[in-house]
């Protein structure tokens, strides 16, 4: 069934959209479920997987994988989980459609289909970019997703049948740079929050989750950058945070008020903040380089600063210090209070996806599909193992119920086929 002990292959047979390389799948039961993943980054938005999670460090094409399924079309979007169902976006290049998916939990097979949009398609994106690259998110009762069409961008929601509850159009997307769009949509309050930054009308816009309408917008003119936003619970209150535009930006997620801005990071950034208790921590990106921690009380203090560089992916904090996969595949750990390098070591790359911390370990995928898990030591690089999946990897994987889900994509006789697997201790 496979060609190569490392990548995934297509199945003999073309019809045969489902493979299972362990009949110890068989037993699993579809309603065994500890927890959901529900938005970008996890349950708390923050790189974290939820405590008590055991998920296997150790994995290959006939080792720990439970189930793996075709997905179809192409996107960079992670899935999220919501009860017995997994769902992600995909769009097909050649139909020019943009699709959410619907599948089983238990074992991959698909629930349901729903197209969103034919036609509309940038004519020229980034070539690590798709037409479905943002992340979903569920409240558990509701999916909500954003796709880039048409130049705009449309916010839209369907329940868990996959039923169109609303759609609306809520401004254009006109980047400088013919690369596409990437913020993932922020679930709080009642709110669907969403990013749209570009040099002339460039906005944060919230609506009401069950109706669409628009509650508020705040005007972000200046650069394109492509950072999804994050509202977190730092110095004492809530607030939302987004970097680019050369700035790290505060927002009262109820109005849309600007709390605080500090001059930081560079004109576009890709990856999502992350915070402790009174720090907010960003990186970026272009045209310059820089990795900055703000204080998050509104004096405007920058704790410390360096010109690394963490463009596409996102930062991680683990117990005082701050961890990242960079660029160009250097893993580095730094002091979250003084910015103190203590230890980089080159494990190879380029990088998009962000690193994720569960069950006591830090995984963290590069461009080629190989997922790297080490201690979060502050003192050295501590390796625990190194896995290859597929040869391509570009979303974040999800870990939930001691299970790591990951889509990858395989290359063969010029072709390239995208694939959800489930990773689990056999």
């Amino acid at each position: 069934m496979f060609a190569e002990p490392t990548l995934l292959t297509r199945t003999t047979q073309s019809s045969m959209k489902l493979v299972i390389p362990s009949l110890s799948l068989l037993f699993l039961a579809a309603t065994a479920t500890a927890g959901d993943w529900p938005v970008w980054r996890g349950p708390n938005g923050n790189g974290h997987a939820a405590e008590g999670e055991k998920p296997p460090t150790v994995w290959a094409q006939k080792k720990n994988v439970l189930w793996m399924v075709e997905i179809p079309g192409r996107g960079h979007s992670s899935p999220i989980l919501i009860g017995d169902k997994i769902l992600l976006t995909t769009a097909d290049e050649s139909s020019q459609s943009q699709s959410v998916l619907c599948l089983s939990r238990a074992d991959g097979s698909e629930i349901w289909t729903k197209e969103i949009n034919r036609g509309g398609f940038e004519k020229k994106i980034h070539q690590k970019n798709t037409h479905a690259s943002p992340t979903l998110g569920s409240n558990g009762e509701s999916v909500f997703g954003v796709f880039n069409n048409n130049g705009s961008v449309q916010v839209f929601a369907l329940d868990l049948d996959g039923n169109k509850l609303w759609s609306k159009n809520v401004g254009a997307f006109r980047g400088r740079y013919p690369f596409g769009y990437a913020p993932s949509p922020l679930l709080h309050d009642g709110k669907v929050i969403v990013a749209s930054e570009f040099e002339k009308d460039g906005y944060i816009v919230a609506l009401d989750q069950k109706s669409g309408d628009e509650i508020w917008r705040i005007s972000r003119p200046g650069s394109t950058s492509y950072s999804s936003p994050i509202v977190a619970n730092v110095s004492g209150k809530e607030q939302l945070l987004i970097s680019g535009q050369e700035k790290v930006s505060s927002f009262d997620p109820e109005t849309g008020k600007n709390l605080w801005s500090v001059a930081g990071t560079t004109h576009a950034t890709c990856g999502t903040l992350v915070w402790n208790d009174d720090t907010v921590f960003a990186s970026g990106g272009y045209p310059d380089k820089e990795t900055i921690a703000v204080k998050a009380d509104g004096s405007g203090k920058v704790l410390w600063r360096n010109k690394d560089k963490s463009y596409e992916q996102s930062l991680l904090v683990v117990g005082g210090h701050v961890y990242t996969l960079n660029d160009g595949g250097i893993a580095i750990c730094w002091d979250a209070k003084t910015g103190e390098e203590k230890w980089k070591e080159r494990l190879g790359g380029p990088v998009s996806s962000s690193p994720i911390y569960a069950g006591g370990h830090i995984y963290a995928t590069n461009e080629r599909g190989i997922t790297f898990v080490f201690k979060p030591n502050p003192e050295r690089y501590e390796e625990v193992a190194k896995n290859q999946l597929g040869d391509e990897g570009f979303p974040t994987p999800v870990f939930v119920d001691d299970k790591i889900y990951i889509r990858t994509a395989t290359h063969s006789g010029g072709g390239r086929q995208e694939w959800l697997v489930c990773i689990g201790q056999e």
